[in-house]
């Protein structure tokens, strides 16, 4: 049964709710700072004489291909290694988030992560590298699997998206500090790379503590049968006493969820067909619009277009700048504009981005030598529109989306199968960028941009608007009334 919005929108913001949503939100922080961390510390030479020397000797030479001086598989496994593991982990955390509740699933995530940073930070073997990167992925598998879920189940309807996107933002500023540390530790010879990534300890530290402040979302404890915490939980977040719409309406989604004995199974029935196929592609475009290529490996990209290493790093702290800036304007737009109006404009920016940056390669970044600065200056304002147009959009939105479009009975199984594409093609991008750069050179720019031509058809036929809408009226108030997606719907 659907209830109209405006019935259910009884809520106060709360100096309570709002730290719930700022201490949940630190799981974005950990992650972010993982994906900035991994580029910075590739291009630090004392961990490339340490555990990749064979690549050091290749960045010396004289000659070097300026496209194939990174190109090693174990360098790239250094960083896509964390995303297998958390590809793995997302469906364990589903498993958990069920049946112990959204704040435990957050509190090992913490715990997995700070594993991760001091086994990382003690490294003395590269196999000891790659295990400490495989909890920093269990870490992230457990965080992302629930922090967005948690955000989307407390927030109160009118400010779902500007709540659930604090998951991006702290990620961009994870990213940005992660720049920064990267920075001030490239000088600290022979160990700065140890403390780049031992502080990924920090972030997960804040979580864990945050886990002592914030409440189990009423969703998760009316799911699990305790019905009178879940309903003590949902007074708390909303600061208010008359919470009973919701509260039945909580009730009502749990119910008809109790019928469904196989969450995963009940993925292939027509309610979660359209927010499963459009959370998948939401991943897999995520990924394709090269976002995680430039974010990664950032400080090698611009040490390939000429800039010595500290410039490079300096420049990966701008555009990192630039990406925490700009999600501010999806916080503050999503619930106004919407979300396919974000998407497309996005797409259409990222677009001339893409084609200008290859052009500019392609046209005048050979084999050896380095482009000129002012020409370097214009690629890296190019990538700060590129980042600034994805910051608003396919970055937040490609977490939101999915997080408020399953029912119930199989939110946490669907959601799984969104972080687990996330990662699965996050390794890839991860494992293969430096190869593809070698390869391809500047026509890799080329290639994402024909991948967001296809984005903005999707957004254009397949993703309907999913703002204003209760979280558990999606199949009456979207998917039945989609042009595409009302097909499956037609025996019902």
């Amino acid at each position: 049964m659907s209830t109209p919005p405006a019935q259910s929108n009884n809520s106060k913001i709360t100096v309570y709710v709002v730290s719930c949503w700022i201490f949940a939100a630190f799981g974005g922080l950990m992650f972010g700072y993982d994906i900035g961390i991994s580029g910075g510390v590739s291009g630090m030479d004392d961990f490339l004489i340490k555990f990749f020397p064979n690549v050091y000797d290749r960045k010396l030479h004289a000659k070097e291909n300026n496209y194939c001086k990174y190109d090693d598989q174990l360098l790239q496994l250094f960083t896509s290694s964390l995303y297998l593991s958390a590809l793995v982990s997302s469906f364990f955390a589903s498993k958990a988030c069920s049946a112990l509740g959204r704040r435990p699933t957050i509190f090992m995530a913490s715990i997995f992560f700070i594993a991760g940073a001091i086994i990382s930070a003690a490294s003395e073997y590269r196999w000891m590298l790659i295990v400490g990167r495989i909890l920093f992925g269990v870490g992230v598998g457990f965080g992302n699997e629930t922090v967005p879920l948690f955000l989307t189940e407390v927030a109160p309807i009118q400010l779902r998206g500007a709540v659930n996107i604090m998951f991006q933002l702290f990620v961009t500023i994870g990213i940005f500090i992660a720049n920064l540390v990267n920075y001030a530790t490239s000088t600290m010879h022979p160990n700065g790379w140890r403390v780049s990534l031992g502080l990924a300890a920090v972030p997960a530290m804040l979580l864990l503590i945050g886990c002592f402040v914030i409440t189990d979302t009423p969703a998760s404890l009316i799911e699990r049968g305790k019905d009178d915490q879940g309903k003590a939980a949902l007074k708390k977040i909303r600061g208010v006493d008359n919470v009973e719409v919701e509260y039945m309406e909580i009730i009502d989604a749990r119910d008809e969820a109790k019928a469904v004995k196989h969450s995963f199974r009940n993925l292939m029935k027509a309610a979660s067909v359209p927010p499963l196929v459009i959370a998948i592609l939401l991943q897999v475009f995520q990924q394709f619009t090269g976002i995680n290529a430039i974010m990664f490996y950032a400080p090698v990209l611009f040490q390939t277009m000429g800039f010595k290493s500290d410039g490079a790093l300096l420049s990966s702290v701008i555009t990192g700048l630039v990406n925490v800036g700009s999600t501010f304007v999806s916080i503050y737009a999503v619930d106004k504009v919407g979300r396919r109006k974000l998407l497309l404009q996005a797409c259409c920016q990222m677009l001339i981005s893409q084609l200008a940056i290859g052009f500019i390669l392609s046209a005048y970044l050979k084999e050896t030598g380095t482009l000129d600065r002012t020409l370097a200056t214009v690629v890296v304002v190019l990538v700060c529109t590129y980042v600034m147009s994805f910051a608003w959009s396919w970055g937040p939105l490609g977490w939101l989306i999915p997080s408020e479009t399953f029912p119930m009975e199989t939110r946490t199984a669907g959601f799984a199968f969104a972080v687990s594409t996330n990662m699965l093609f996050t390794s890839l991008i991860a494992q293969a960028f430096l190869t593809m750069l070698c390869k391809m050179q500047a026509y890799i720019f080329f290639f994402f941009s024909g991948w967001i031509v296809v984005m903005g058809l999707f957004v254009i036929f397949l993703l309907p608007e999913t703002k204003g809408v209760p979280i558990d009226s999606m199949v009456e108030d979207v998917w039945k009334k989609h042009p595409v997606w009302k097909k499956l719907f037609k025996n019902e």
